[in-house]
């Protein structure tokens, strides 16, 4: 996985769809990588569940773990990462192991009585 340079929001627009609805540039086609150009700040990070002190369930596949390990690596630390919520998704316990990384934030909306 590489983060990389969109230009506009119609650049966005017409960038094809991978099996999953995850809109991103063909693999032949040349774009800026974040790691290549100082890295990122800020990462949103999708996921299936979550805790609030951070704890996150995602597909398995280690996608943004390992992203966010490389990013150690190249720049010398780790954005950091935001997850949006549903309360739905919140729960007290996701499974993790030492490869899976904790989220700066979990917004979620809050409980109104």
């Amino acid at each position: 996985m590489n983060m990389v340079r969109l230009y506009s929001l119609d650049d966005y627009r017409t960038l094809p769809e991978t099996a999953w609805k995850i809109k991103q540039p063909k693999d032949d086609e040349a774009r800026e990588n974040a790691l290549d150009t100082g890295g990122l700040d800020v990462i949103l990070v999708p996921g299936l569940a979550f805790t609030t002190k951070g704890d996150r369930l995602g597909r398995g596949k280690g996608y943004y773990d390992n992203y966010l390990e490389r990013c150690q690596k190249v720049t010398g630390y780790r954005p950091y990462t935001i997850a949006l919520a549903f309360k739905e998704q919140l729960c007290q316990h996701v499974p993790v192991t030492d490869l899976d990384f904790t989220l700066g934030e979990v917004l979620y909306e809050a409980e109104i009585d």
